[in-house]
């Protein structure tokens, strides 16, 4: 699929009321296209197998095939995260700065952990538990980092313009896509650790690939940069031009406008990240590990990249 078309599936896919269905109505859709025996791949000329492929696609995970919970569907995404970016946009205050981006980072990473590749498998220890405390680390940090350029402006009193600017309106965007990226290969590190699950053409599993699994993780990593970045940059630059064109002067309405931008940025930027690398990965086989070269003859091997 190419980019436009991949942006055009998730705008679908992203439909809030598709969170409206009940899990027996999901588990009928996931039967209807077993029989209809019909790939994302293949035109879908029916209307009630386009909507049971969608709501698919929104509620169920590819590799284990579990229903997903409710609030970390995809359509979930932008309600549940919205009003905890607009927070974190705030950059009021140190400790609710970091609280704020606490409770944001733990949900993204808790969406990307269980909308992440499932195959990769550990039995030394619990996987679950580990990147549970993985993730659980890897939010604190976050959080801390995100707040900590406040901390130094206030410890030090630092006010003059320059700081200000610089503090709560340049840091916060880069700041947040990288520490965004951060927590999703934190919390998908066994991925690139263990391997995950390659698959040929026909979805045979062909072996268990590290180079896959990162692969995945980066792909994923810097889609969550470029959403949350951007999210945070976009809506400041527009505000800015529009403050100094005048058009707002009341601070409460500014403060409305910022809102409005912020929440139709993130509502934009989502399916642009999710569309920038297909969900159904692709490596070549040159770059797989040894072991299994010698199992496929393949040119071409897929996976589950996650999202």
């Amino acid at each position: 699929q190419s980019f436009l078309q991949r942006f055009l599936l998730w705008a679908d896919v992203l439909d809030p009321l598709l969170l409206l269905k009940s899990s027996d109505e999901i588990k009928r859709a996931r039967l209807l296209i077993q029989m209809k025996e019909k790939t994302l791949s293949e035109p879908i000329d029916n209307n009630q197998t386009r909507q049971a492929f969608l709501l698919s696609l929104s509620s169920v995970h590819p590799d284990t095939n579990d229903i997903i919970p409710l609030l970390f569907r995809p359509p979930a995404f932008v309600p549940v995260a919205l009003p905890w970016v607009i927070f974190s946009a705030l950059q009021q205050e140190a400790k609710s700065t970091f609280f704020f981006q606490f409770v944001f980072h733990t949900y993204t990473t808790a969406f990307t952990l269980l909308n992440g590749n499932g195959t990769p498998k550990a039995e030394e220890y619990s996987l679950q538990q580990k990147q549970m405390f993985c993730g659980l680390g890897a939010i604190s940090y976050a959080a801390c980092v995100g707040a900590l350029p406040l901390v130094f402006m206030n410890r030090y009193t630092l006010k003059s313009p320059l700081t200000q600017l610089i503090v709560r309106k340049l840091l916060p965007a880069p700041l947040l896509g990288l520490t965004s990226a951060f927590t999703a290969a934190v919390v998908r590190s066994p991925e690139f650790e263990n391997g995950i699950e390659v698959m040929d053409r026909s979805g045979k599993v062909v072996g268990v690939s590290r180079n896959a699994g990162e692969k995945a993780v980066r792909e994923t990593a810097l889609s969550r940069a470029v959403l949350f970045g951007t999210t945070f940059f976009l809506p400041e630059v527009l505000v800015h031009f529009v403050q100094r064109a005048k058009l707002v002067k009341n601070p409460h309405a500014l403060a409305a406008v910022r809102m409005v931008l912020i929440t139709s940025v993130l509502a934009g930027m989502v399916p642009v990240s999710l569309s920038m690398f297909p969900q159904c990965g692709e490596i070549k086989r040159a770059d797989l590990e040894p072991e299994i070269l010698s199992s496929t003859e393949e040119t071409e091997l897929f996976y589950n990249r996650g999202i």
